[in-house]
Order: structure tokens, then C-alpha cells, then sequence
């Protein structure tokens, strides 16, 4: 018995020791310590209408940030008859929804086919209901000289027919 009082008192004085050990040397949590109080020089409160002015700023002077057209975003269904050529303009995204197309390009690279990941190179067949990113100028797509009707396309950006 007298065996257990002597573990038991020890085991008191060590838990003792080992919470006194914890508070005496406990360093605050560093989330605490560099709490920033609302409103202070280091964490300023600012206003809606400031935070608007400095967007305006950003935007070059239309608050809310919107600077393209609806219009801009819009799909436009293109008719190219046979023998002509979409030439697209830089960022001008097709999609060929009927007929059969053709890759046109004026140097050695191709147009970006973003549904297959893959680049089409000049002559190439042009997959319909694919999405095809004409990264500059100088690119385009024309009907199959085989078919004898032109082509339906999806249009978003610039174009001319040529």
C-alpha cells in the first residue's frame, strides 16, 4: 500500500511540475501578436467610394470595369460560299457547324484546335462543332473544294471575306 502511495505522490508532483513548467515559460501564440485592430494605421478601414475611384483608376475611367460590348461576346452565324475564305483576326474563335472545312494559313503555322488540343496546319481538314482559336492574323478557313455548297460557321471576334 505504502508502495502505491509513493507513485501516486510522485506522479502529483510531476504533473504539478510539468503544468507550472507550461505556464511559466508559455510563449503567446504568434497569431496574436500580430493581430491588426480594424481601423488602425496599420489596417485602415476604406470606403466603398474610394475602393470604386481606385477600380475607375485601373479600368481607365469606367467604374465597375466593364470596357468591352455585349456584341463583343456574341456568336455570329457566317455564310461563306465556295471559292471565298474567312480570314480571322487576331483571338477570333470558329466554330464550323456545316459543311466541310479547310485550314488556311499564310506561313508555317496553323490555327489551334482547343476541342483536341491540337494545331491544324494549312490544307487541313477542319473538325465540325470543334472550338478553333486563330492566334494572329493571316489564318482562316475555306470550303472543301470538293463540296459544292459553302460553309456554315459560329464566329466570335474579327473576320473579313476574301
Amino acid at each position: 500500500m505504502k508502495k502505491y502511495a509513493v507513485r501516486g505522490i510522485i506522479s502529483a508532483l510531476l504533473i504539478g511540475a510539468g503544468i507550472w513548467v507550461g505556464v511559466q515559460f508559455a510563449s503567446p501564440l504568434e497569431a496574436e501578436s500580430n493581430a491588426l485592430t480594424p481601423g488602425s494605421v496599420e489596417d485602415p478601414v476604406v470606403t466603398k467610394s474610394y475602393v470604386d475611384e481606385q477600380l475607375a483608376k485601373l479600368s481607365g475611367g469606367a467604374v465597375g470595369g466593364d470596357t468591352g460590348t455585349v456584341a463583343d461576346a456574341s456568336l455570329e452565324v457566317v455564310a461563306i460560299p465556295p471559292g471565298r475564305t474567312l480570314m480571322a483576326g487576331q483571338g477570333t474563335e470558329v466554330i464550323v457547324r456545316v459543311g466541310k472545312a479547310i485550314a488556311y494559313s499564310s506561313d508555317s503555322n496553323g490555327i489551334s484546335d482547343l476541342t483536341d488540343g491540337a494545331e491544324l496546319k494549312k490544307g487541313m481538314a477542319v473538325p465540325a462543332n470543334h472550338l478553333i482559336l486563330f492566334p494572329r492574323g493571316g489564318r482562316g478557313i475555306l470550303p472543301d473544294p470538293s463540296q459544292k455548297n459553302g460553309l456554315t460557321l459560329l464566329v466570335r471576334g474579327s473576320y473579313t471575306l476574301q
